[in-house]
């Protein structure tokens, strides 16, 4: 997919987008009557995903907008996204079936109503709608400077009423099947935020700008009962249904506050249930379960278990809140992903399943405090993963993982299989506060990690007990602060790349300086492939070198930008060039070879590009100096018609035909079971032939008798009264379907009928139609030479040659001791042939054909 049609990447096309689940928009709670169970729909950018409550496993992921969605609503049969001005239906949570065209603004609220849906712009406009027309059933426009809407809602068992809330305060009832304002309440001097049906009747929970929650009777007009929440504007409302009159209130914080309506107070807070605002707050009918979701990428579901209490966190879905920073598979087999963010954790991702991610947790300099007052009120966590390294051949005994933090001295350790931060913190005495970790690595056994600093020390730690083991150079390594750091696949070499302008080649035990190399430039990243000893270099002028650590020279050097080594170390830069509209910042290539990773400037995804030199031949030639990259969107969007030339990307389903070229010798599709034995019939039946005879049933058979053959048919019962004992010679001498389809081919000499009919046929049924085409068996010379010459019909087009072999070798076997008297050719006349001439069947045919003619 690319811009006007035009060929993007030749290697990867784009395969799908992992941890996304939740933007700043609420969600929606819809539940299928035939499944019994609750679905929750989120918006993700131009598409929305839909999850079960049960497991929070993703369901369906709907077909992408031309833009992002702006509102999100739902009923029993379709899902209502708005994007700008237009407001699209979608069936079964993924295809676009209704749209709805009209509004002059962008549409930021949507109710569906009945067999209508109602929408407002920002301009003041409601559009009612007819869902299965597409018509305009009714058009309000309001003053902005009086009435602007901002909230709406439809009162419980109100028929054709719709309240409409306002940023001045005040609210609105319509009958919207007249159109006409009914009744307007004054409000409470503070803009509506949240309209609410409350279990009930009459009573509706309005949220204000000014953090106060109003118990209203829109039919009394009476306010019946006031909160005040002191954490901002109300963001959302939910009550229970299951018993307790409990009310939740979503905040801009992050924080939840739960009420009790019948003591009228507050008696629970769920503080940073969300470290953003709370977008969307909705309990499931008549179940203790609270659904919540915010901008921090996350969706939570709390479960009331205790009476009176908070909520606990029953199950998640959690990304990054802010875009990563680097990503990394984590092991050999290429189905985790390993993504430090801004937002300070470190996750995982699976390629296979949401429900082997896991999260990490976010560093801290003390574990334990961090977990009495939480990771947001912890005074000593650390600023986020700049860089890490990973090795996974001692996880189960210690830490595996490395990470450095930003403008911060100590080294961290993690450990994969705890899911948690590491015992060890890697500092050494000597050092000083005016340094900070630029580059790391661990060894492939895992049992060291090698740490390079902006002061230019690079150090070796053991990762078991979290003692320094030593240090490169006599002071320091390099002049300058080092820019990347890495041990080959055997500790035996550390190589090193600083700002001055050096690699280095180490010995990684003894530490001694064996090799050093200039560089044009000043290298801005290193990586290494262990297998193949290579070193790539990402250098300031925008170039890429290769170095051979065991050549110890540079081998290759590139024009371009940062790249990643595939597993095999052979592609780097440049066989393939596609651009995106988000710049990347990190990569990562699968051990597998299957995917390529990569996260881009502003994104919370980690986007997947499948490989398609697995599966296809991929031309690798070089791209040429001043090639221009075509633009690719990211995996789980799609052009939609009409735009960047969707037109010419799609492609006609190929229809392979029967035959690629007349030329080439095409075999049936049959399988073997069919033709391959048909040689051996005889000794497959006296192999099978039963020992005792069978023996005749007592009773009628309950299941109505069939037919034997391939293609099961049910036995028609005899429907003459009298049953005669004689055997009736007529019906033996019948002639079959295939014996006429012969004999018509002799005037027409079309034989696809025949040859069809024969595909059609069992082995033992072929045995049978082939024995009475001779003379002694009721058949006929003429209808013999008419399937030889089938079978030379079979052989000149080069059609079912399998089939043509197999069924003229079992001709021959049965039927050429019949054709001999017939022929003048001295040797079919002579005694029979050796056995060795029945094992070709073709050399009998040619010979045939060669004295017959036929």
């Amino acid at each position: 997919m690319s811009v006007g049609g035009k060929k993007g990447s030749s290697i990867f096309s784009g395969f799908r987008a992992l941890g996304l689940y939740s933007n700043h928009l609420p969600h929606v709670v819809r539940f299928h009557k035939k499944h019994r169970e609750f679905y929750i729909v989120t918006a993700v950018g131009q598409c929305f995903h839909t999850y079960n409550v049960k497991k929070l496993g993703i369901v369906a992921v709907s077909n992408a907008l031309p833009a992002d969605i702006a509102c999100l609503a739902a009923d029993r049969m379709l899902v209502y996204a708005a994007h700008g001005k237009v407001v699209s239906a979608f069936a079964k949570n993924t295809q676009v079936v209704h749209t709805y065209e009209g509004h002059q603004a962008d549409v930021h609220l949507l109710l569906p109503f009945g067999d209508h849906l109602i929408s407002v712009d920002k301009e003041n406009v409601v559009i009612v709608w007819d869902v299965e027309s597409e018509d305009t059933y009714l058009r309000i426009s309001f003053d902005n400077a009086s009435f602007e809407v901002r909230a709406v809602m439809h009162p419980s068992t109100y028929l054709n009423k719709i309240l409409f809330g306002s940023s001045q305060g005040s609210l609105q009832l319509w009958n919207i099947k007249s159109n006409k304002l009914l009744y307007m309440f004054p409000g409470w001097a503070s803009a509506v935020t949240v309209l609410q049906q409350t279990p009930g009747v009459d009573v509706v929970g309005v949220g204000l700008a000014s953090g106060q929650i109003i118990i209203h009777n829109i039919k009394f007009n009476e306010t019946l009962m006031k909160f005040q929440q002191d954490w901002g504007p109300i963001t959302a409302l939910s009550f229970r249904t299951d018993g307790h009159p409990i009310m939740a209130a979503g905040s801009p914080v992050g924080h939840i506050g739960l009420w009790d309506l019948e003591e009228k107070k507050l008696v629970g807070q769920m503080r940073d249930a969300h470290t953003t605002a709370i977008a969307g707050l909705t309990f499931l009918h008549a179940e203790p379960l609270l659904i919540t979701n915010g901008a921090d990428n996350a969706i939570r579901v709390w479960i009331f278990d205790v009476a009176g209490g908070e909520g606990r966190l029953l199950r998640f879905r959690m990304g990054h809140s802010a875009p990563p920073n680097k990503i990394q598979h984590y092991n050999q087999s290429g189905q985790h992903i390993l993504s430090a963010g801004q937002d300070g954790t470190l996750q995982s991702f699976s390629v296979v399943h949401e429900r082997f991610n896991k999260s990490l947790g976010h560093g801290s300099l003390n574990k334990k405090k961090a977990k009495k007052k939480s990771v947001i009120h912890d005074t000593a966590k650390l600023p986020p993963i700049t860089t890490f390294a990973s090795e996974s051949a001692r996880q189960s005994d210690w830490d595996g993982i490395v990470a450095c933090h930003q403008g911060f001295l100590v080294a961290t350790t993690w450990n994969y299989q705890k899911s948690s931060m590491g015992a060890h913190k890697l500092e050494p005495e000597r050092f000083n506060k005016n340094r900070a970790l630029n580059a790391v690595d661990v060894t492939s056994c895992g049992n060291f990690a090698v740490i390079a600093l902006s002061s230019g020390h690079i150090d070796v730690y053991n990762m078991q007990s979290g003692l320094h083991r030593g240090q490169y150079g006599k002071d320091r390594a390099h002049s300058g602060p080092v820019r990347g750091v890495a041990v080959d696949a055997l500790n035996q070499l550390t190589v090193s790349a600083g700002a001055d302008k050096l690699v280095k080649i180490w010995k990684f035990t003894s530490k001694e300086l064996l090799h050093t190399d200039n560089l044009p430039a000043s290298p801005a990243s290193t990586l290494l492939h262990r297998d193949s000893g290579m070193l790539a270099l990402a250098l300031d002028d925008f170039t890429i070198s290769i170095f051979d650590m065991e050549t110890k020279r540079t081998v290759r050097r590139f024009s371009g930008q940062r790249g990643t080594f595939s597993p095999d170390g052979r592609w780097l830069h440049l066989v393939d060039c596609f651009l995106v509209d988000a710049a990347a910042v990190s990569i990562s290539f699968s051990p597998t070879g299957n995917f390529l990773a990569s996260s881009h400037v502003d994104t919370l995804g980690i986007y997947l590009w499948s490989n398609n030199a697995l599966c296809s031949l991929v031309s690798l030639r070089p791209l040429p100096a001043d090639y221009e990259p075509t633009v690719v969107m990211l995996p789980g969007t799609c052009p939609i018609k009409g735009k960047f030339g969707a037109e010419s990307l799609e492609m006609s389903e190929y229809m392979s035909p029967a035959q690629l070229e007349k030329q080439l010798i095409t075999l049936s599709l049959l399988p073997d079971s069919r033709w391959k034995n048909l040689l051996q019939l005889d000794i497959i039946k006296k192999r099978n032939k039963p020992q005792e005879p069978p023996k005749v049933p007592k009773a009628a058979p309950f299941f109505i008798p069939t037919i034997p053959g391939l293609i099961p048919q049910f036995a028609l019962p005899d429907t003459s009264s009298e049953q005669s004992k004689v055997v009736n010679l007529g019906v033996l001498a019948q002639k079959s379907r295939f014996y006429l389809q012969l004999e018509d081919a002799l005037d027409s000499n079309l034989y696809e009928d025949p040859v069809g009919l024969l595909k059609e046929m069992g082995p033992s049924a072929i045995d049978s139609e082939l024995r009475v085409l001779a003379p002694d068996m009721g058949g006929d010379i003429r209808v013999m030479q008419s399937f030889l010459k089938m079978i030379s019909t079979m052989l000149l087009l080069k059609r079912d040659f399998d089939l043509a072999q197999a069924y003229l070798a079992l001709f021959l076997k049965v039927c050429l001791i019949t054709l001999a008297p017939h022929c003048a050719v001295p040797w079919i006349t002579a005694p029979p042939l050796p056995p060795k001439m029945y094992c070709n069947p073709r050399e009998l045919w040619m010979k045939y054909a060669e004295y017959c003619g036929c």
